[in-house]
Parts: structure tokens; sequence; C-alpha cells
């Protein structure tokens, strides 16, 4: 099979994967806000506290999210689809709505937004055409009443039903 076609079958296969939608935001050295929609995002490691976002090797934001020293996972809520949509739109300013606000260490942030996290810059790591951004979490704001935007099959869905119950192990 030719590798195109391959490729092609990977990202048909990886489109029906659901994920959640994260906006992940920085801020530069020289106080420029940074920004960028992802639904690659995943906990990589509890002791540490370690979570994983890819980014686009090409994107204009790789650079100033390689070089951070701290970061925000915003994990977005299911009416927060114009925001989703924003972050991942090149040429335009992705601050401009005023629906971030400085929050935890001055970084922007989105109150809303299910959960938020505080991440330090503990990797950068190779990943193709990707770069995987390994956070090591240092503060977690969640937001209980608010359920999750996910992306699937190309498109944005809210999850069905309710939040599930919570078992909390003693």
């Amino acid at each position: 099979m030719p590798a195109d076609t391959r490729e092609l079958d990977f990202t048909r296969a990886m489109a029906r994967v659901p994920g959640p939608v994260v906006v992940t935001t920085t801020v530069d050295e020289t106080g420029r806000r940074w920004g960028f929609t992802a639904s690659s995002f995943v906990s990589l490691s509890l002791t540490p506290p370690l979570v994983t976002v890819s980014l686009d090797k090409k994107a204009s934001t790789h650079a100033a999210f390689a070089t951070a020293d701290h970061f925000m996972v915003n994990v977005l809520a299911h009416d927060q689809t114009d925001i989703a949509r924003r972050f991942a739109t090149s040429g335009v300013d992705r601050f401009a709505a005023g629906d971030t606000v400085p929050l935890e260490r001055g970084l922007p942030g989105i109150p809303e937004a299910v959960v938020r996290l505080l991440c330090r810059l503990h990797d950068v790591v190779d990943g193709g055409d990707h770069s995987m951004l390994i956070g090591r979490v240092l503060d977690c704001v969640t937001h209980v009443d608010r359920e999750a935007l996910v992306y699937v099959d190309r498109g944005f869905v809210r999850p069905a039903g309710s939040a599930p119950e919570v078992a909390r192990a003693h």
C-alpha cells in the first residue's frame, strides 16, 4: 500500500477516536499571548503529575510553546465551540474576543473551561511532524457542573447525558 494511502487510512481511523478539545495558552518572554486548539491531549503520569499536548511543528505557536516556562491547558466545555474554532484558525487574533483572562500565574485562561491545568514545561519530545509538549501539572481548577466538548468524526459534539458519577477510593 502506498505511503499516502496509509496516511489517509490513518487519518480516517484517528478521526473516529473521540478526544477532549483543549485550548493551550502561554505568554512569551515579551508578554505576547499565544494559544492553539488541540484534540490530542492525554494524562501521562500520576507521579509526578504529567500531561501531554501535541503541537504541529509548522504551527506559528510552536516556538513560543517549545520555549515556554509555563503553559495552561483549558479543557473546553460543550458550549465553547466558538473558542475552539477561533484558536484553531490561523491569521486571526485568537484573544480578541476577551473570553481569556489572566488566571493562574498570569497566564491567559478560560474561566468557564471544564478544567484548567497550570503546567510547567517538563519536556518537548519529537513526535514526527508534531512535538509533544509534556507539562508538569502545578495546579488544577475543575468545574464539575460543566460538560466537556468532544471532537470526533471531524466535528464537535456534546457528550450524551449528564456528567458521570465519580467513584472515590477511600
